[in-house]
C-alpha cells in the first residue's frame, strides 16, 4: 500500500480482516492530523461500518443547521446549503476520518514513514519495487502494489505514465481555513453562502469547532495563484464583496491561519485503473474535485470494493481487478460528472449560470421547506 490516507488504510483494513499481510509506506516523517472540513454521505457511513471503523469517528455535525444566501446587495435569505444535500451527509474533518482508520491499522500493520517508492516493475506475478527512505534505497518484491497516494499520486506517475495524461483541470482555485469564530450577527450552526460569478465565500460550521471557510474563485492562471500569497491575493480577488460581513470577517481571519489550504480543482480520467500486479484506489484513480465532496466517502467505498473483490477471486488477481474496475467505473464515472455540475452551484462561471443556479436552488429550498411542514423526514438534512 503506498499512501497513509483514507484510501491506503481503508484498503489496509479490508485486505487485514481478508488475512492479507499489508505493508503502507508513507513519504510523510509522521501521519498527519488534522485537515480541513469534509461531507461524509450514506455510502461513505455504510462502507466506514463494514470496516469496523464508523464508530470510531468523530462526527461534527450540528443537530439542526440552516443554510442563509447573501446577496450581492447584502439581502440573507433561506436556502439549501452542503448540510442539506441529499445523502445527509455528516461535517467532519479528513483526520477524524484518519484517526479512526489508523486506530485500526495501527499496532495490526506494518507502516514504513518517510519512504518513497522511486521504481515499480509491475509484472503479471507481482511487481518488483525499488524504495527509498532516511537510511537507505532498496528493493522489496510485492504480491501486489495499491496506489493510494492522491491526485498526485507516484505510483501512477511510474506505472502509468505523467499527471499531465490524465489530470483535467477545472480552473478553480480554494483557500481553506478554519475560522476561529463563527461571523457576527449569524448563528454559530448557520451556513453561509455569498456567491457571484467567478468567485464565491462558503462558511461551513460544525458542532463542536467554529466553522471552516472556502474561498473559491475562477482563473485561467491556476500556478500563478498557487504561487502568490494569500494576504494580497485574496483582497484583490474579492474586493467589492461583502458577503454580509462574512468576506470581511474571514479575510482579517486569514494572516493567522497555520492551517491554510491551498488548492486546485483538477479531475483524474483514466482508461484502466490496473498494470498485472498494480492497482489505483481513490483520488490517484479516480479525483473527481472538492466540488463533488465525495473524495473520502469514495475512497471508503473504493478500497471495501477492491478488497471485496479480492476476496472474491483469491486465485485470480487479473480477475479480481477486472471486477473492481467494472463494478466501481460507472459509479466514479456519474461522480465525476455531477461534480462538474455542482461547481456551477459552489462557484458559477458567469451571470447565467448564476442566475440558472439562484433559481434551481429556490426551488429546492421550497419545496425542502414544504418537506419540514408536512413532517416528511426523508426529506430533511440532519
Amino acid at each position: 500500500m503506498v499512501g497513509l490516507g483514507v484510501a491506503g488504510m481503508s484498503a489496509a483494513v479490508r485486505l487485514l480482516k481478508a488475512g492479507w499481510e499489508p505493508v503502507i509506506v508513507e513519504r510523510a516523517p509522521r501521519r498527519r492530523t488534522g485537515g480541513h472540513f469534509i461531507g461524509l454521505f450514506a455510502e461513505g457511513r455504510k462502507a466506514a461500518a463494514e470496516l469496523g471503523v464508523l464508530d470510531l469517528m468523530h462526527l461534527r455535525t450540528p443537530l439542526s443547521h440552516r443554510a442563509v444566501a447573501v446577496g450581492e446587495d447584502g439581502t440573507r435569505s433561506t436556502s439549501t446549503g452542503f448540510l442539506d444535500r441529499p445523502g445527509n451527509p455528516d461535517a467532519l474533518l479528513r483526520g477524524d476520518v484518519e484517526a479512526a482508520l489508523w486506530t485500526a491499522v495501527d499496532g495490526r500493520v506494518e507502516v514504513r514513514f518517510d519512504t518513497t517508492p522511486v521504481h515499480i516493475d509491475a509484472r503479471v506475478d507481482g511487481a518488483s519495487v525499488a524504495l527509498h527512505d532516511a537510511e537507505r534505497d532498496y528493493t522489496e518484491n510485492f504480491y501486489l502494489v495499491v496506489g493510494a497516494d492522491g491526485i498526485r499520486s507516484t505510483v501512477r506517475r511510474l506505472v502509468f505514465g505523467p499527471d499531465e495524461r490524465f489530470l483535467r483541470p477545472m480552473h478553480i482555485v480554494s483557500w481553506t481555513f478554519q475560522l476561529d469564530e463563527q461571523v457576527p450577527s449569524y448563528g454559530p450552526a448557520e451556513q453561509i453562502m455569498a456567491v457571484q460569478p467567478r468567485r464565491a465565500l462558503w462558511i461551513l460550521p460544525f458542532a463542536d469547532l467554529p466553522p471552516a471557510a472556502f474561498f473559491l474563485y475562477r482563473t485561467r492562471k491556476v500556478r500563478d495563484e498557487l504561487a502568490a500569497d494569500p494576504a494580497d491575493r485574496l483582497p484583490l480577488r474579492f474586493e467589492g464583496m461583502n458577503g454580509g460581513g462574512a468576506v470581511a470577517h474571514a479575510l482579517a481571519e486569514l494572516n493567522r491561519r497555520p492551517d491554510l489550504i491551498v488548492d486546485a480543482a483538477e479531475q483524474v480520467r483514466m482508461p484502466t485503473w490496473h498494470r498485472d500486479r498494480v492497482v489505483l484506489v481513490g483520488d490517484a484513480a479516480w479525483c473527481m474535485s472538492a466540488y463533488g465532496a465525495m473524495g473520502v466517502t469514495t475512497g471508503l467505498q473504493g478500497a471495501l470494493a477492491l478488497g471485496d473483490a479480492l476476496t472474491a477471486d483469491p486465485r485470480s488477481i487479473p480477475t479480481a481487478l477486472a471486477n473492481y474496475e467494472r463494478h466501481l467505473r460507472p459509479v466514479m464515472r456519474s461522480h465525476q460528472r455531477w461534480a462538474r455540475l455542482l461547481s456551477q452551484i459552489y462557484v458559477p462561471s458567469n451571470r447565467p449560470a448564476a442566475r440558472l443556479r439562484a433559481t434551481a436552488l429556490a426551488a429546492i429550498t421550497n419545496r425542502r421547506l414544504k418537506a419540514v411542514a408536512t413532517h416528511r423526514p426523508d426529506r430533511l438534512g440532519r
